[in-house]
């Protein structure tokens, strides 16, 4: 049995302000972005891209995570809440982040980003894809770290109690995606990505590996108490991955056909 930490969310002090570490996470999320899609630049054969696209691809990549995360949680987790008190969806500092709203917000940022530079859309999410699933890694290590989004009751010997929550054993689910959508998730991309592939089925790779691995973590992870298990007992973010998975599916066999033509 482990003991969650219970770690200060605060990572630096500074007077009355801090440095909280989610906030630090996005951070490491950004400069890995960076990073990496500087490696690829330089290494790899990604016609047409600069390092300046590249900041830029950040810039628009970056507003598309807080606009649609915020909003994404808003519409799929708290409506009924939001529509009663409008004025707390601009209050961002309390929390409520919802990764399937951040995607999608990514995607209306990346297709206002290739109507910029004139490349196609697919294009520009192919070189992207690998690129974010250790941000997704870090966020979920931010959740682990601020112990919140803790896992379903346990018998098993890895189990974790979160004093916060209850004297309960639980999964410790934040770890589980840590390592499913982080490490798992950024290898298969980073690995798949080295050679020349079809349009297309860089991304299709990440719709079914995110898709997937969210999809199983959920059976984990304690559902939201305001909203709990929903029909045929999935969860909101299970029925949220779900037309991920279909649409990664569809998308691989639509770039395979590319080979043969």
């Amino acid at each position: 049995m482990f003991v969650h930490p219970s770690f200060d969310p605060i990572a630096i002090h500074l007077g009355k302000f801090g440095i909280h570490w989610y906030g630090l996470m996005y951070l490491v999320g950004f400069l890995a972005f960076l990073g990496l899609g500087k490696w690829q630049i330089n290494h790899r054969k990604w016609h047409g891209w600069t390092i300046a696209m590249l900041d830029d691809a950040l810039f628009f990549g970056a507003l598309g995570v807080i606009f649609g995360g915020r909003l994404g949680y808003v519409l799929f987790y708290q409506f009924s809440y939001f529509i009663h008190h409008p004025l707390e969806i601009f209050a961002v500092w309390q929390g409520g982040m919802s990764f399937h709203g951040g995607f999608l917000g990514v995607l209306v940022a990346m297709w206002l980003f290739a109507r910029k530079y004139q490349i196609k859309w697919l294009n520009i999410m192919d070189f992207v894809a690998p690129l974010v699933p250790i941000g997704l890694g870090a966020g979920r290590m931010g959740n682990f770290i601020n112990g919140e989004l803790w896992g379903r009751v346990t018998n098993a010997q890895w189990g974790m109690v979160f004093p916060k929550v209850d004297n309960l054993l639980r999964h410790p689910s934040q770890l589980y995606e840590f390592g499913l959508e982080g490490i798992v998730l950024f290898s298969a991309l980073w690995l798949y990505s080295s050679k020349p592939r079809e349009t297309g089925a860089v991304s299709a790779l990440f719709l079914i590996g995110y898709g997937s691995f969210r999809f199983l973590a959920e059976y984990t992870r304690e559902p939201d108490a305001y909203l709990g298990l929903l029909s045929m007992g999935f969860s909101m973010g299970q029925w949220l991955s779900l037309p991920m998975i279909l649409l990664g599916i569809w998308m691989w066999f639509q770039a395979q056909k590319q080979r043969f033509n």
